[in-house]
């Protein structure tokens, strides 16, 4: 399994960004997906995961209203659509597949498979 994140960068407060992560090397529909940020300093993160049907999301309360997980499992690929984007959202944000969603609920330390990252600053 690889997976490779994709659509960081540098934004203002306020503003958005949608965070893609592209899947290969299995059975994507399997897998419940997730996305995890990690800032200088401080520990990983739980963002937000999806199940594997892509019905229902989850969501850390610090994003929840402002972010938006989806998953396209005909394009393999998992989404994080991020609004109302705040300085503290700031962090190398990486994506992850499990095919136990708990695992990743969970902080995702018996997660296998994770994305290189991709860097997103909020400026202020």
């Amino acid at each position: 399994v690889q997976l490779q994140a994709s659509g960081g960068g540098l934004v203002q407060a306020g503003g958005s960004l949608r965070l893609s992560c592209a899947y290969s090397g299995g059975t994507f529909s399997s897998y419940a997906m997730g996305w995890f940020r990690q800032a200088p300093g401080k520990e990983r993160e739980f963002v937000a995961a999806i199940t594997w049907s892509g019905i229902t999301p989850y969501y850390a309360d610090s994003v929840k209203g402002r972010f938006t997980i989806s998953r396209d499992n005909a394009k393999n690929t998992v989404y994080l659509q991020m609004n109302s984007l705040r300085p503290e959202d700031t962090a190398l944000y990486h994506c992850a597949a499990d095919n136990n969603l708990g695992n990743l609920l969970r902080g995702g330390d018996r997660t296998n498979y994770w994305g290189q990252g991709t860097q997103v600053t909020v400026s202020s």
